[in-house]
């Protein structure tokens, strides 16, 4: 099916100044993302970046909005509270419209942007759907964060996915969020989170970033470390129940609660280039205690659990209740430390379990598919497995 809408473009002549208007067709086309209807730009699903007007839309994140469906339905499934969603960068809707469709008893549904096309786009979209519990607002991400800081309006899941970083929005995002509630956030500046500029990571994010093998996860943590730092400010503790990353973004789920943190989660990552060592201090430290030489060093960062393994494994156990990628499935079992569900064998187990018969911690993760997470030390792991 084709829909076709006209917008208005005002450009302004050179030579006498004045307002010339050039109507310009485009073409929607409607497509499907799990049970839900969206109408989106054509270009969109032509054009390998995909145009931002009248409106951006991104196909290739539809794991990322897969992943949404599974951590709001698992985050809601008990929750007592008014289920409400704020959505600050909808765009023309479409993770604001399946949540909307898809996840049961949602109370209401908010989709912001500053793109007034986008959100007639996505008004159009909710016509298809016949949903009734879906609002728009074309306001400033900050200012519309704002309006519902106060007690009694925030909402219970609040996400903020921008093109870029997202740290210029944690503030007015947690205050958004209330207690008790869900806050989600991207990040698609790999280049920075990856070390490319330590001076732009750093000023963005209050961290030092290292070039290692399991750069993803150092990324994650200091997406995390930062809003942990926000967080502290007001007085606020922030609790990681999911991450996950692709090919240009990364993505993180935080329990928000009203109250400082009792612990300490802000560290650094030590690393040696010459034997590998490597591991998460409280202090820096300079030189290598296995091998004398000079360490990396990266943070300030998260050093604290990444993953609650109850709400992954009610991640897994709804998954078969929604339309969803794949690979959804197997990202989350690699999550999961134990869950109920049988676990296809993973290549690297045998190595797993001479970690774990030796008193260690070992497990897979999702955060690179050939490697472990483990607290043995990179010495006593080349004796274990050699």
């Amino acid at each position: 099916m084709i829909f076709h809408f006209l917008r208005v473009l005002t450009i302004i002549g050179k030579k006498n100044s004045r307002n010339l208007l050039q109507r310009i067709e485009e073409k929607l086309v409607e497509i499907t993302e799990g049970t839900t209807k969206i109408l989106v730009p054509e270009k969109s699903l032509e054009e390998k970046v995909p145009p931002k007007e009248p409106a951006f839309f991104n196909p290739v994140a539809k794991l990322n909005r897969d992943f949404s469906i599974l951590a709001y339905s698992a985050f809601w499934e008990n929750f007592d509270k008014p289920k409400i969603f704020l959505d600050g960068l909808a765009g023309l809707g479409a993770r604001s419209l399946r949540v909307a469709n898809e996840i049961s008893d949602v109370e209401k549904v908010i989709a912001n942007d500053v793109n007034s096309e986008g959100l007639n786009i996505a008004q159009n979209s909710v016509k298809l759907n016949e949903i009734s519990n879906f609002d728009t607002s074309e306001d400033e991400i900050c200012h519309f964060f704002s309006s519902y800081s106060k007690k009694g309006k925030r909402g219970s899941i609040v996400d903020v996915d921008p093109f870029g970083s997202p740290t210029k929005y944690f503030d007015c995002a947690i205050r958004a969020t209330m207690h008790g509630g869900m806050l989600s956030v991207t990040a698609t500046d790999l280049q920075v989170l990856h070390g490319l500029s330590k001076r732009s990571c750093q000023r963005k994010y209050h961290g030092i970033p290292i070039k290692t093998e399991y750069s993803n996860e150092i990324a994650i943590r200091l997406i995390l470390g930062c809003l942990e730092f926000v967080a502290g400010r007001l007085g606020i503790q922030i609790i990681p129940q999911f991450v996950h990353h692709d090919m240009h973004y990364y993505r993180v789920y935080l329990k928000i609660l009203n109250k400082p943190g009792q612990k300490e989660q802000l560290g650094y990552i030590i690393h040696c280039k010459s034997c590998g060592n490597r591991k998460a201090v409280m202090k820096q430290e300079e030189i290598c205690q296995i091998c004398n030489s000079k360490l990396d060093i990266g943070g300030p960062l998260w050093i604290g659990q990444l993953f609650e393994k109850k709400f992954v494994v009610n991640m897994i156990e709804i998954a078969p209740k929604f339309v969803v990628d794949k690979r959804c499935g197997k990202i989350l079992e690699k999550c999961a430390l134990e869950s109920k569900m049988q676990k296809s064998p993973l290549k690297m187990k045998n190595a797993i379990k001479k970690l774990q018969d030796a008193g260690f911690m070992a497990s897979p993760t999702s955060l690179n598919p050939t490697g472990f997470r483990t607290d043995c030390r990179i010495d006593e792991i080349l004796k274990l497995l050699s």
